[in-house]
């Protein structure tokens, strides 16, 4: 038996650190195309829920204008590997854009609160380190 047609495809998301520096995040997937299925006007509403487990991290693969008023929609479910495709009115896609910002400054966020936390342990290891005399100036 022969197995679907796979597609290979990244998508790359830059975010701007509060350094001012910005990085690009790439999503690599491979997919089988026989996954995606079409979505329904009632999975249309809220674009970042999976229509299969729930999830609420449901992200775009690909998105596109299609008329003054729509897009073309690429989805998938990281946690449930489900992909759909659809067409939705654009007040829909701004929400879905706006929930998506809310995660990107969410994980923004939490990185710096991770910086934060391994600067603390850098810092505390460094005093402990000139305490018990570990370091002295020929180390620089």
């Amino acid at each position: 038996m022969s197995q679907p047609p796979q597609h290979s495809s990244h998508n790359v998301r830059r975010v701007v650190l509060p350094s001012g520096k910005t990085i690009e995040v790439v999503y690599i997937e491979e997919q089988h195309l026989a996954s995606f299925a079409p979505l329904s006007s009632e999975q249309a509403t809220d674009l970042h829920v999976c229509a299969d487990c729930d999830s609420e991290l449901v992200y775009p693969t690909e998105w596109e204008e299609a008329g003054a008023t729509h897009w073309d929609v690429s989805l998938r479910c990281p946690n449930c590997e489900w992909a759909g495709t659809g067409t939705f009115e654009q007040d829909v896609v701004e929400r879905f854009d706006e929930e998506l910002d809310r995660g990107t400054e969410a994980l923004v966020r939490d990185l710096k609160r991770l910086m934060q936390a391994n600067m603390e342990e850098d810092i505390e290891r460094f005093v402990s380190a000139l305490t018990a005399g570990h370091i002295v100036p020929e180390d620089f």
